[in-house]
């Protein structure tokens, strides 16, 4: 029986709620596992979730934390120190092995998964723009668009979100943006439903050959695991808006 691809919102350090997930999923060899980036920081175990990202040969869209990570290891070891980055994403590259640094540094900014007509990036794109030209930083922060169409890294304010003015296809599906709920537009699907948060780790999952529906249809295919706890604090989640 041909495999399944499994796509995995923001897991930020929650190795437990992932492994409840995969188990709720009879995750199986011949499946396809992909996560949307920041499988590190903020929870408690970013490297038990970097080992199964390992362990399972799963495919890493880098998210923004992982681009913190690079930054550290890139950076000349006497100069680590003076890495824009906090005191707990240093201390996961410090204790980070070569097989985990693997992970991290082949991850992609975007994949394509032409089989199921979609696209994974961890943020966002700016519509009307080949993913060639998008912006690096767009790529892994931007949630919303200005009145003029531009990236903007607006959190829960009232600016439109980037995937409700996207038309494709391809159908692109994201996280970062930590919503209490999935983001369902026309053709994007966002699954940061905030699991860190004491909200719940999101998958959508596509048979061999399945074409990403659109609309509401999209809900069949999601699987959900409730957070264990509130591993981190950023107050009430915002609900998805349309």
């Amino acid at each position: 029986m041909p495999g399944r691809t499994i796509i995995v919102g923001d897991v930020h350090g929650c190795r437990r709620e992932l492994e409840l997930l995969l188990e709720r999923l009879a995750f199986r060899t011949g499946d396809r596992l992909v996560f949307v980036g920041d499988l590190v920081s903020r929870g408690p175990d970013s490297l038990g979730v970097i080992a199964i990202a390992r362990q399972t040969g799963a495919h890493v869209v880098r998210g923004n934390h992982e681009a913190k990570l690079l930054s550290w290891l890139r950076a000349k070891p006497e100069k680590r120190k003076d890495v824009a980055i906090s005191k707990h994403h240093a201390l996961i590259a410090e204790r980070m092995s070569e097989a985990d640094w693997a992970v991290v540094v082949q991850s992609t900014l975007w994949l394509d998964l032409p089989e199921h007509e979609l696209r994974v990036v961890h943020a966002g794109v700016v519509p009307g723009l080949p993913i060639e030209k998008q912006e690096e930083k767009n790529l892994l922060h931007m949630r919303c668009l200005t009145g003029k169409g531009e990236a903007s890294d607006e959190k829960w304010g009232n600016a439109p979100l980037w995937g409700s003015r996207y038309e494709g296809p391809p159908h692109v599906v994201f996280g970062h943006n930590a919503l209490s709920d999935v983001q369902i537009h026309r053709w994007a699907t966002g699954l940061d439903t905030g699991c860190v948060y004491g909200g719940s780790l999101t998958a959508l999952v596509l048979h061999a050959g399945e074409a990403m529906p659109r609309g509401a249809a999209v809900r069949e295919l999601l699987h959900h695991q409730k957070a264990l706890a509130v591993h981190f604090e950023p107050g009430k989640l915002p609900v998805a808006k349309p």
